[in-house]
């Protein structure tokens, strides 16, 4: 009995589709709704707003204009420029929920109310009162006369009084002018339509508001909400803890909007929460607000219909229960003109081109805010997502999901189980397939085609994958219950797998191409096949593996070719580390191999010969050009281990770049670049062999280096940087480690040129940058543009810890370290050691001026005056 029900189908489509329809809510499923509902989205077409323009804080505005966020004067002079040129709407996903005071104005305050609160003007004011009092009670002698005449010219009288009066309208200028909150008050205020951003927790509160929201807020409180006869309507996401405008900004502009994402399952940015309740109010979105001002109405002109959509006059939104709309993300790759905040601020676009535009303002800057994941992009800026909101609302493009949308849904997903219980047994495999496919093709193409052509969601994708997992299953049922589809079974697979190991091992995959190889039968023909695996394997110096593949096929035919020999050559080197490896070690530390049959590793054209070193970025081999008989110095990257995914390209762009830019440098005191190139994702750079060590074990007390040695070091690391500078080559990672010395003959060598711009961007698993700031410059620290004057900074740290055997900056972190480089002088170089010629301090001093103005501006410069102190010490 109970092998007969088994041996049934219906109970099949009976289990998948209980099963499935018990999983529609589940995470994985719902990403495949989304994942078929952005297809759509993409596909369909739209035709984005004309008068939405948006400006960006972008990458380019933070380069030039410095860290965010900025004195809020900038964002004033932008919205001046957006005042004269008549932009119709302003909207910004800049939050100001904190006042922005700068030091200067708190100080001319405070001395403003000091000089006021002072007996100084009040004394002098009233002596002023007294003495015209009492010389006015005098007669009218000719000596009162000129009493009289004397203080009326006096000083007292005339010059001292109007001092001060404008002493104190001096100090309240300067007041209005350091007020950058003022700025942007006024600003904001000269605009005729602005609307600035709220935020709120979309989490139902517990209890009661800590404080009543002040009126600035609630005036935008939407009074005209409409609930159903049946009273039965769902209410929009419920909030808390709101961040606001501070009141002078809250009360200076027309309009505020939230701006509180609603994520889905899968983190997703699809829809826009038009209306939020926070109690018992409701407030609109900022994309809902500047569409509203945009059209010249207010609060007041707009409905509520609770569970059904938003109406702005003759324009109604239909949306999800929750009053969210399904937002139309524009497919084109630049949907809506974007320029830069810098652009617009310098006068690069000229104001007339906002004119009656709706303006939307934020930043797209990389670790500016976080982005979002939508539809057309998986890293999209707020203020680009509020843009398609925005266009999406004022054209009617947004997506619907009707009220029998529900039913059509389950109704269908019941019919593709009703198909798998009663149709789909009945029929061969053939017919079975083929019903099956164009049943999916029309739920997916209706799914397709109504969002496309009518902007319509239906969620199809549950019966989809009912019919599938159906079909596979009850495919899958009878080929393993049929002794004939078994042996059927067992041929296709072993081919398929054949195929499949093949394909890998062509992508280079040669780990999934040994594992699709295993599952096949071990004949003549596979051990050809599995006998180039491991040759593949040995290319890639993965000796552990090749033997791995041998041990393999040994187990079939120990006789096969040569295989007894690489089988024991295998063993020989499975231990020894692969090229490039920074984390392995072999016995002898070195890459070359015993065995007069196995060649020494290559990189590019080169035969390396062993490992020198290794650093946080890499190993550095000493190699040799076969061709000329060169010896060079191989310094590796690994760059796929170092950088993620979504950058390697950009990366590695930029590695070649700078490596053909090192290379052109030819200077007597710079180490010479031979080639660059990339093997097995390792990049690398082949460069001159130098003898000696670097500079860093001179830089301790005790192994300090003679006095007029160390100036001659430094002067020629002057000049070589110098030469770089003339090149337009700039260092940036100048320091004792980056310079090669050869005691014997005196000489020295600048390394690693163009290897600082990689590491800038390479973070370790904790997020720190690479490296030590101890010899960076100030504007190096805080992201500025830097250039050559940024190195001869660095040189002079280097200078001073040759002579004195320690760094002018220390710090007890890193923080710390970086704070007294950017604000606090150094030690004097003479307090250190003292015995060091007096002509040496103003040389070290300029060096490390934190002003770059101030420093020595050429290589050339510092060289000069190096060398100066060599000859009078001579």
């Amino acid at each position: 009995m109970k092998k007969s029900f088994w041996s049934r189908d219906w109970w099949v489509g009976v289990a998948i589709t209980v099963l499935l329809v018990g999983a529609s809510q589940s995470s994985w499923l719902q990403s495949l709704e989304r994942s078929a509902y952005d297809y759509g989205v993409r596909s369909a077409a739209g035709t984005p707003n004309k008068d939405v323009a948006v400006i960006a804080i972008d990458d380019q505005s933070i380069e030039n204009l410095g860290r965010w966020p900025w004195p809020r004067d900038l964002q004033a002079d932008v919205l001046d420029i957006l005042a004269k040129g008549g932009a119709k709407v302003v909207g910004s996903t800049v939050f100001l929920s904190e006042p922005q005071t700068g030091e200067g104005a708190e100080v001319v305050a405070s001395l403003a109310e000091a000089l006021r609160a002072s007996g100084f003007v009040e004394n002098i004011e009233s002596d002023i009162d007294t003495l015209r009092v009492l010389i006015g009670t005098l007669g009218q002698t000719d000596p009162e006369q000129s009493v009289k005449a004397y203080f009326a010219n006096s000083h007292l009288a005339t010059k001292t009084s109007n001092d001060v009066a404008a002493l104190m309208s001096l100090f309240a200028e300067a007041g209005v002018q350091l007020d950058s909150d003022g700025r942007l008050e006024n600003s904001l205020k000269a605009l005729p339509d602005v609307v600035l951003p709220m935020h709120f927790v979309l989490e139902a509160p517990l209890g009661n508001p800590d404080a009543e929201l002040p009126e600035f807020v609630t005036r935008f409180a939407m009074p005209n909400v409409v609930a159903p006869a049946d009273g039965a309507a769902a209410f929009p996401f419920a909030s808390q803890s709101p961040t606001i405008p501070t009141d002078r900004f809250g009360k200076a502009v027309t309009a505020l909007g939230h701006l509180s994402a609603t994520p889905d399952i899968d983190g997703g940015i699809r829809a826009e929460p038009l209306v939020i309740r926070y109690y018992d109010a409701y407030y609109p979105s900022l994309a809902l607000m500047v569409a509203a001002r945009s059209l010249n109405m207010s609060i007041e002109d707009i409905v509520v219909e609770l569970g059904d959509g938003v109406s702005l006059g003759r324009l109604h939104i239909k949306t999800d229960p929750y009053l969210r709309m399904n937002t139309f993300f524009y497919a084109d790759e630049n949907p809506f003109p974007v320029d830069s905040f810098f652009d617009v601020l310098t006068g690069n676009i000229p104001p007339e081109k906002y004119k009656d535009k709706i303006v939307l303002i934020g930043a797209t800057a990389t670790g500016v805010g976080s982005t979002q994941v939508t539809p057309v992009s998986p890293a999209m800026a707020p203020v680009l997502t509020l843009a398609h909101s925005v266009s999406s609302i004022l054209s009617e493009d947004f997506f619907i999901a009707p009220s029998w949308a529900s039913a059509i849904e389950w109704g269908l997903a019941l019919l593709a189980g009703a198909f798998l219980v009663f149709g789909l047994p009945r029929l061969r495999a053939g017919p079975a397939a083929l019903v099956t496919a164009l049943l999916v093709i029309a739920l997916l193409g209706t799914h397709f085609v109504l969002m496309t052509t009518q902007g319509m969601w239906l969620k199809l994708v549950l019966p989809v994958v009912i019919l599938i997992a159906g079909y596979l299953l009850l495919t899958t049922k009878r080929f393993l219950i049929s002794e004939q589809g078994k042996e059927r079974s067992d041929l296709e697979s072993a081919e398929s797998n054949r195929m499949l190991g093949l394909a890998f091992q062509g992508q280079g995959q040669l780990d999934m191409a040994f594992e699709k190889f295993r599952k096949c039968p071990l004949d003549d023909s596979m051990m050809d096949l599995l006998y180039n695996l491991a040759l593949d394997f040995e290319r890639k110096r993965q000796f552990s593996k090749a033997g791995a593949v041998y041990q393999y096929m040994a187990d079939h035919d120990l006789k096969f070719r040569d295989l007894e020999q690489r089988l024991a050559r295998s063993r020989a080197l499975e231990e020894t580390v692969m090229l490039g490896s920074t984390g392995a070690t072999t016995a002898n530390g070195t890459l070359l191999f015993d065995g007069a049959d196995v060649s020494k590793p290559m990189l590019g054209r080169y035969e390396v010969e062993k490992e020198l070193g290794k650093g946080a970025m890499g190993v550095v081999y000493l190699g040799k050009d076969p061709k000329i008989n060169r010896t060079v110095a191989i310094k590796t990257m690994a760059l796929s281990q170092e950088f993620e995914a979504d950058e390697l390209d950009d990366v590695k762009e930029r590695f070649f770049r700078e490596a053909e830019t090192a290379g052109r440098l030819n200077h007597p005191n710079i180490v010479t670049i031979f080639d660059a190139g990339e093997e097995h994702d390792l990049a690398y750079i082949a460069m001159e062999f130098l003898k000696g060590e670097d500079l860093s074990r001179y830089t301790k007390d005790g192994t300090l280096l003679p006095l007029n040695r160390v100036i001659d070091i430094v002067a020629s690391s002057a000049n070589a940087l110098d030469y770089a500078h003339s090149q337009n080559v700039v260092h940036r990672d100048i320091k004792p480690a980056n310079i090669m010395y050869q005691a014997d003959a005196g000489t020295i060598k600048l390394t690693d040129f163009g290897i600082a711009r990689i590491t800038d961007s390479s973070k370790t698993k904790t997020g720190m940058v690479l490296g030590t700031p101890s010899y960076m410059s100030p504007e190096q620290l805080s992201g500025k543009r830097v250039d050559g004057r940024s190195d001869l900074f660095s040189l002079g740290v280097m200078l001073y810890q040759l002579l004195s055997g320690t760094l002018p900056f220390r710090g007890d972190s890193m923080a710390a370290l970086m704070y007294k480089i950017a604000n606090e002088p150094h030690a004097d170089i003479l307090t250190v050691r003292a015995d060091l010629p007096a002509r040496l301090k103003p040389i070290v001093d300029r060096a490390l001026h934190k002003d770059s103005e101030k420093r020595f501006q050429t290589g050339a410069q510092m060289e000069q005056a190096l060398r100066s102190v060599i000859g009078k010490a001579a």
